[in-house]
């Protein structure tokens, strides 16, 4: 190889690096984040306007709801007590405690099945809002990804650790509400938790989260 021709491919290397870095640090320019998706549904103004309208259109039932979740917890004070003081009586045994014991699980059992029954339109017609909003996720996530340059997403406990400039939950949440303004809290007849489309009549509905009394 003539000394030309090596400073010839040596001058050529010089040129191109620069092009090469240059392409390199456009690459490195797009990023990850970090977004909780629950969270972007719950501070977005559909959710929050919903949840308000609930709390009067549901009104009669949340009023029963708490009213009977009161009177279901000063009922089962006594079974804890009795419960406890089978616990700590001396000498003690799983025979002498078990009555107590089931005594209070089934009226636990009981009271959670009653608060359900009477929880189900709340619990149907939350769902329903979640649902509204979550069938848009995928569309806010595409177009914040692609506003803010960001190749990968990660949520939150999928990190060790992470600065709160790569958490754009607030910028998806932001997208939620350009795409749903607005959501309905009244499901159609028969629909069910996890149904883009109304079901066929007759569908039976799922049952909700049982909320848990206290035992106390």
């Amino acid at each position: 190889m003539t000394s030309k021709f090596r400073t010839a491919l040596i001058a050529a290397a010089a040129l191109a690096a620069p092009m090469t870095i240059a392409g390199q640090a456009h690459a490195q320019a797009r990023s990850i984040a970090v977004v909780d998706q629950q969270r972007a549904i719950g501070e977005s103004n559909a959710f929050k306007t919903a949840m308000t309208q609930i709390q009067t259109t549901y009104k009669a039932q949340l009023d029963q709801l708490n009213t009977r979740r009161a009177a279901l917890e000063a009922e089962m004070k006594p079974l804890v007590t009795a419960y406890e003081n089978a616990a700590k009586a001396p000498n003690a045994t799983e025979a002498s405690v078990r009555p107590s014991m089931t005594a209070l699980q089934n009226k636990n059992n009981a009271a959670n099945q009653e608060l359900a029954r009477i929880g189900q339109p709340i619990e149907l017609a939350r769902a329903y809002v979640v649902e509204q909003i979550a069938l848009k996720m995928d569309d806010a996530l595409k177009a914040t990804m692609t506003a803010r340059n960001i190749d990968l997403l990660l949520v939150p406990g999928a990190t060790v650790s992470y600065q709160p400039a790569a958490d754009i939950t607030t910028a998806l949440t932001a997208e939620l509400n350009r795409l749903v303004p607005s959501a309905q809290i009244v499901p159609p007849a028969g629909w069910r938790p996890g149904q883009a489309q109304q079901p066929a009549a007759g569908a039976p509905a799922a049952a909700p989260q049982q909320p848990q009394p206290q035992g106390r």
